[in-house]
Order: structure tokens, then sequence, then C-alpha cells
């Protein structure tokens, strides 16, 4: 099973995958604007939630709903068998009336026998944990997009080295990378320590 985000939902990927037997599930946004406004336009409101959870943590609290829809005709995109709405409302807990509300759609190739909704559901909210875990931190924390290392083989590099220190801290149960490269910067001896070169 492969998740992807917006970036690998081509239909090229998806011919790959096909004749490997790889099953996947993409995200649509506007890189694919015929694609996003077919499913956008989709009876989602005769559609009954499939699945519903409520998270409460980093200073909010998250309501997520999933439906699902069996493609027939009509998408024009190779190998999807299912449409999928996810829907997270979002409050921060320190504004109880303001909620924010985030629609986004998926695709995947599996059939509704190949896989229930809860099972998606997982496979979707694991792709973000993935995302926030390593995506996040190397956009936010490493604030790689400013990085101005551009030629030869540099941004390969610089990345390499990121997702070293990453791992490192990770390992090492470390859950906050922010605050662990803060630590780590405050004595040249601690990174050292943490690598296990003393």
């Amino acid at each position: 099973m492969i998740t992807a985000d917006a970036l690998h939902c081509q239909r090229e990927h998806v011919d790959y995958l096909a004749e490997r037997g790889a099953h996947w599930i993409l995200t649509v946004k506007g890189n694919q604007p015929s694609l996003h406004s077919q499913l956008a336009g989709l009876p989602w409101r005769a559609v009954p939630d499939a699945t519903r959870d409520t998270d409460r943590g980093h200073g909010r609290r998250e309501i997520r709903t999933l439906k699902v829809l069996t493609l027939s005709t009509g998408i024009d995109f190779p190998h999807a068998a299912q449409a999928l709405q996810i829907r997270r409302r979002r409050r921060r807990l320190d504004q109880p009336k303001r909620f924010t509300t985030e629609t986004v759609y998926a695709i995947t190739d599996l059939r509704a026998h190949q896989a229930k909704p809860a099972q998606l559901a997982t496979w979707i909210r694991g792709h973000w944990s993935i995302e926030n875990k390593i995506h996040w931190v190397r956009d936010v924390t490493y604030d790689e997009d400013c990085c101005q290392i551009r030629t030869g083989t540099g941004p390969e590099v610089m990345a390499a080295l990121r997702n070293a220190a990453i791992g490192a801290l990770r390992t090492a149960g470390i859950a906050n990378i922010a605050a662990a490269n803060r630590h780590h910067a405050r004595d040249s001896t601690r990174p050292l320590a943490l690598l296990g070169i003393t």
C-alpha cells in the first residue's frame, strides 16, 4: 500500500505501481485541476460518513470524517476505483467558537471489498504522521525551503545531513526536534555523545 501526497498524483506513477502490483491512495489537489473538480462535483451530500473520529491535543480539538464513493465512470484517472472525501474540522481550545474546516479529496485503486473505510482512514492518517514527523520538521525546524545551497550535489547532501540528524534524535527517543537542536547546539560535546563518539 502506497500513500502519497498530491505531487505523486500522476498517471505515469499509478501505471508504474499497477505494473508492480502495488495499491495506492493519492491526495488530489490543485496540480490536477480537472480531476479535483470532478471529485468535488460528486454527490457527497448524499453519502453518509463512513468513519468519524475525534482527537484532542496540541491545543486543539479535531473531528475527522471520511466518505467513500465507488467510481464506475466519469473520473478521468487510470485505475481509480474509489473516491474519498476527508473533512477535518478543527478548533483551538483557547477559541472554542472558532472552527476551521478543511476538505481534501483522494482516490484509490482499492475496491470496496479490498479495504474497509476504517482501514482507508488508518492509512491516510498514517501518511500524515510521516508527513508531520519528517517533512514538517524539515520544512519548519530546519527551514529547508530557505536554504540557499542550490548547486551541484549540495542540496542532496544537506537533505541527507538533516535526515541523519532527525534520525539520530528520534533514535534517542527525542520527540521535540527543535528543543533538542537548541540543547545540542549549546555544547559541542553533546552531539558527539548522542552519536556515541566520545
